[in-house]
């Protein structure tokens, strides 16, 4: 029998005037504050830049772009993929992107059957081919099945761009681009991911698809 907890009526209005106002300015200014950093680092926006450039002529030779992640970061990985599968600002011929946690049937099976460390690395190696782009999203950097990913990858000859806080963690030195959001805080790197995986999206379908003036 399920036990939840029971919350009685006066409970929740204690906890409503619990409720702090200025901790939502705050977590709102260290969003900002982490934004401004982004923008004040000309390595990072040179970083973006060039991840965007490389998924330009991922899809020109007619590669795919995939991405991985973990919790929050496989939501991000999900929605960065159909922005670029489906449309982002306009309607246009979509792209190849793909999520690689979608399937539910193939990742509990090789999360049971091998490791829960092989669920991606083992997906590339069916689909994958040499000139495609991998974004591994993990706020941490040290995800298991992230870094097997990476050195697979890397056998397989695929580009890989790394979307961390900001040490990298350990899969700083197995990314061929590392996007390092200067942060500590787990929302407000998530918060940056989108917000970067955004403007790359922005870029690319600029570029394949300008509009007519």
């Amino acid at each position: 029998m399920f036990i939840g907890i029971n919350f009685k009526p006066y409970n929740l209005v204690l906890f409503s005037k619990n409720i702090k106002p200025m901790r939502i300015k705050e977590a709102i200014k260290q969003s900002i504050e982490t934004k401004k950093r982004i923008l004040s680092d000309a390595n990072l926006i040179q970083v973006i830049n060039d991840v965007a450039q490389s998924c330009i002529e991922a899809f020109c030779m007619g590669n795919k772009v995939y991405f991985c992640g973990n919790g929050g970061s496989a939501a991000d990985a999900q929605h960065l993929a159909a922005e670029f599968s489906g449309r982002f600002y306009y309607d246009r011929l979509p792209l190849p992107a793909e999520a690689l946690h979608v399937n539910t049937s193939y990742l509990t099976a090789v999360a049971n059957d091998y490791s829960f460390e092989e669920v991606y690395s083992r997906l590339l190696r069916g689909i994958a081919q040499s000139g495609d782009i991998l974004f591994c999203i993990s706020t941490s950097g040290n995800s298991k099945n992230i870094i097997r990913a990476l050195e697979v990858a890397r056998e397989l000859g695929i580009i890989t761009v790394g979307m961390t806080g900001e040490s990298g963690g350990k899969i700083h030195d197995l990314c061929d681009f590392l996007i390092n959001v200067p942060s500590t805080d787990t929302p407000r790197i998530q918060e940056s991911h989108i917000m970067i995986g955004h403007i790359i999206c922005e870029l690319v379908e600029s570029s394949l698809f300008p509009k007519e003036d």
